[in-house]
This record gives C-alpha cells, sequence and structure tokens, in this order.
C-alpha cells in the first residue's frame, strides 16, 4: 500500500491529478488481485484448511475480464490515461520483488 500511495504521489507531482487518480486505480486493482491470489492459496492449503467453493474458482478465472471491463470503463469515461493506470497494476510486482531484495540483503540466518 505504501507504494501505491509514494506512486499516486509522484504521479501528482510528475503528471497530474489525473494520471494520479488513473495510479491508485490501478494500484487497488492490483492490490485487489493480491488479496484474491492469497485468499486461494489460504484456501487450498494455508492455516485454515477451508476447501475452496466453486464460486471462488469461477470468480478467480473471470477477475481479468474484471478488471479489463473496469480499466476500460475507467480510460474512457473518466479521461484517464491507460498509462496511468498499467503502472498502477504493477505495484504488487514492486511489492513482491522489494521483499525478496530485503530478505535477500537483511535476513541472515
Amino acid at each position: 500500500m505504501a507504494i501505491g500511495l509514494l506512486g499516486a504521489l509522484l504521479m501528482l507531482l510528475i503528471r497530474s491529478l489525473n494520471d494520479a487518480s488513473g495510479f491508485v486505480v490501478g494500484a487497488s486493482i492490483s492490490l485487489l488481485n493480491f488479496r484474491w491470489w492469497k485468499g486461494l492459496a489460504n484456501a487450498l492449503g494455508g492455516p485454515s484448511g477451508e476447501r475452496p467453493l466453486r464460486a471462488n474458482a469461477a470468480f478467480l478465472s473471470a477477475r481479468y475480464a474484471i478488471a479489463a471491463v473496469a480499466i476500460y470503463a475507467i480510460v474512457k469515461f473518466l479521461g484517464v490515461t491507460l498509462a496511468a493506470v498499467l503502472a498502477g497494476l504493477f505495484v504488487s510486482v514492486a511489492a513482491i520483488l522489494l521483499e525478496i531484495l530485503y530478505e535477500l540483503l537483511f535476513i541472515r540466518e
């Protein structure tokens, strides 16, 4: 979340409010997608031990279509640039890469 807020602030300072809002939308979709993957992983073999529902599987398979429709509507009707939304979509990837670097550099066993 911190990376998303920092990216939105940078986008606001460098570009415009429209681009910053597009970045926030992309980062929000990225965060939701990450939470859905985490929920699936927990359901399959996590500490809760509960089995995933068929509805969850159907939703997870349709989430990219849902995200694409949402992004299209936001870009088309709100005038947000597609590049800003796509940059926001990579927030989870950046967070994962930073976590990997942190563990490689600072965690010693």
